[in-house]
């Protein structure tokens, strides 16, 4: 690779039109088509921004930024929204570009600059860039501050659950690139996909997710309530995709610890669904989760012998995780199983 809190923000998609002026006499076209190409469009966007440090309780505060439409340089932290800006037509200026996945450099402009890494940003550079909008999301949501003094700044962090945030943020980013009926028709095609997908888990018994690092195994829980960041991505082959977990509370019953391959065996479930965290990082040197996994316990499982370990897409579950271009590897992923 190149290479809590409140659930749902109330986001309102709101474009400002460009006024247009009249003037009586001599000179009033001049001076209305000054003023009216001064008046850019813009595409108002607001969410709860948690303003306590990381440590404290969470303290939200409403926030709106308006951003400007058809923008000319991107700043991308967010990997999930460099996919949607580009699967809808548009391209990225600056992204911390050791950490794009190799399917998503396509959407990189040519000569695109290193922003830095998902957690620290290189605010010089990105001055120099002169940036007319910068996401972040996730891992990056703590550079808001800094770099909203720069750009305008977008915080499209999950929030609810992950369909209702894939629809909100392409449906955002669709009208700041004037890609609206794009936008309308990449998450009807997505929400028809997961449907596909959520059929095909319905009819295939219990399942398990199993992350799998440094050659041990944890157990993936559906999210709790106002889970983000890596409670939501651990859930999310339950929550959106359908898949019924074996037991009735993995959390409870894993105690949030890795688990033993013994525990695999005793719930045994119908379908093992795995994520290769070492791979998505780049880990040198770490054991390959199939090369884990194969062991005579693992091998006495329903999964095993059924011929049911599903191996997810590191990248696109543990790194992107979320994203058009992402959510239809995903949607793949699980449709392995309806083959």
């Amino acid at each position: 690779m190149r290479t809590t809190a409140r659930p749902t923000a109330a986001l309102t998609l709101t474009v400002a039109a460009a006024l247009a002026l009249s003037a009586c006499g001599e000179g009033g076209g001049d001076t209305a088509e000054a003023a009216s190409s001064s008046e850019a469009e813009t595409v108002s966007f607001s969410w709860d921004r948690n303003l306590a440090a990381e440590d404290e309780d969470p303290v939200f505060e409403e926030t709106t930024v308006e951003v400007p439409k058809n923008p000319r340089k991107i700043v991308a932290f967010d990997l999930a929204s460099l996919d949607t800006i580009g699967a809808l037509g548009g391209e990225v200026t600056g992204a911390p570009l050791d950490s794009v996945p190799d399917y998503l450099e396509k959407y990189l402009a040519d000569d695109a600059f290193n922003a830095g890494t998902l957690f620290e940003a290189d605010l010089v550079e990105i001055e120099s860039q002169q940036p007319d909008l910068i996401v972040i999301g996730g891992r990056s949501s703590a550079l808001y501050e800094d770099l909203s003094e720069i750009a305008p700044t977008v915080d499209l962090s999950l929030r609810g659950s992950y369909t209702e945030n894939l629809e909100r943020n392409a449906t955002f980013l669709g009208e700041v690139l004037g890609a609206e009926d794009e936008a309308a028709a990449a998450v009807s095609e997505i929400e028809a996909g997961i449907e596909e997908a959520r059929a095909a888990t319905a009819d295939a018994g219990t399942g398990l997710g199993v992350m799998v690092s440094g050659g041990e195994l944890s157990a993936m829980a559906p999210a709790a309530d106002g889970d983000t960041g890596r409670g939501a991505r651990g859930g999310l082959i339950y929550d959106a995709f359908g898949v019924q977990p074996v037991v009735d509370d993995i959390a409870a019953a894993t105690h949030g610890e890795p688990v033993s391959f013994e525990f695999l065996l005793e719930t045994d479930p119908d379908y093992l669904w795995v994520v290769d965290r070492d791979a998505a990082t780049g880990e040198a040197g770490a054991q390959a989760a199939a090369a884990v996994l194969d062991n005579d316990i693992v091998a006495q499982t329903t999964a095993a012998r059924q011929d049911h370990i599903v191996y997810l897409d590191p990248t696109a579950w543990y790194i992107v995780f979320g994203g058009l271009d992402t959510t239809q590897i995903m949607i793949d992923d699980v449709l392995q199983i309806a083959g």
